[in-house]
């Protein structure tokens, strides 16, 4: 009886957390470049004096789904997609580098490049910083050029480049602000064969079907659940009356 209610309770409490995680999934849907969370349960034995047959479920994050979404044209110059594999280095709010696919970006009234979401855009050298009055250029290996404003022809200015890499998917982990760093959280090293689409932004990889799919079927075994407790406190109930018959 005590063994039931524990693994239904600990298997209830885990649901929910990876409903949590389906729902982040869902609301991340039109998210350019977000990667799918992957969960799996787990028994876990209870280790402990008197405790050698208890289990107790365990919700993990396996990691993510690095299934590239599909390109999406918007025709914006500072909009640009990875083309394959690989990063955006971009410097987290912790001020270290981290890593995204999302490639929408904007230009601050100071000049710097930032991504939609206000977080600098990492070059070789540290953020990237664009004069002012002047058109945008970014070329396929990331490199970024300006051109004054104006009627007047003048000359191209490579003001800097945007910092790809491609570190191994395996030793990639997603922090809790949504990014993405390398596990030993040094920072990876520049791949020149990592290049980007202008223009275009890589949609979500979640498919909303099976993600509905998926919340169906956690809120079905979270009623097993908690038929499970019913049970077993009906079953408590029982054993309680007979003993005070016998009484």
């Amino acid at each position: 009886m005590d063994r039931l209610i524990y693994t239904a309770m600990t298997g209830a409490s885990h649901i929910l957390q990876q409903q949590a995680a389906v729902s982040e999934n869902l609301s991340n849907n039109h998210t350019p470049g977000f990667r799918a969370a992957i969960n799996t349960f787990r028994a876990v034995p209870l280790v402990g004096e008197g405790l050698p047959t208890r289990t107790f479920v365990v919700d993990s994050t396996a990691g993510a789904d690095f299934t590239p979404g599909s390109m999406e044209p918007t025709g914006r110059d500072l909009d640009v997609a990875i083309d394959g594999k690989g990063w955006i280095a971009v410097q987290g709010t912790d001020g270290k580098e981290a890593y995204t696919r999302n490639g929408s970006f904007q230009v601050t009234s100071n000049g710097i490049l930032q991504t939609r979401s206000g977080l600098n855009v990492l070059g070789d050298a540290g953020p990237i910083t664009l004069p002012p009055n002047t058109e945008v250029t970014i070329a396929k290996d990331g490199t970024i050029s300006t051109v004054p404003t104006g009627t007047k022809p003048a000359a191209v200015v490579t003001v800097g480049r945007i910092k790809l890499t491609n570190p191994p998917e395996d030793q990639m982990v997603r922090g809790e602000d949504g990014l993405f760093r390398t596990r030993n959280g040094n920072a990876a090293e520049a791949d020149g064969k990592v290049t980007v689409v202008v223009g275009n932004l890589e949609s979500s990889n979640v498919n909303a079907v099976e993600a509905m799919v998926s919340m169906i079927t956690l809120a079905r075994q979270f009623d097993t659940q908690m038929k499970m407790l019913q049970t077993a406190d009906n079953n408590a109930k029982a054993a309680s009356s007979l003993l005070n018959i016998n009484a």
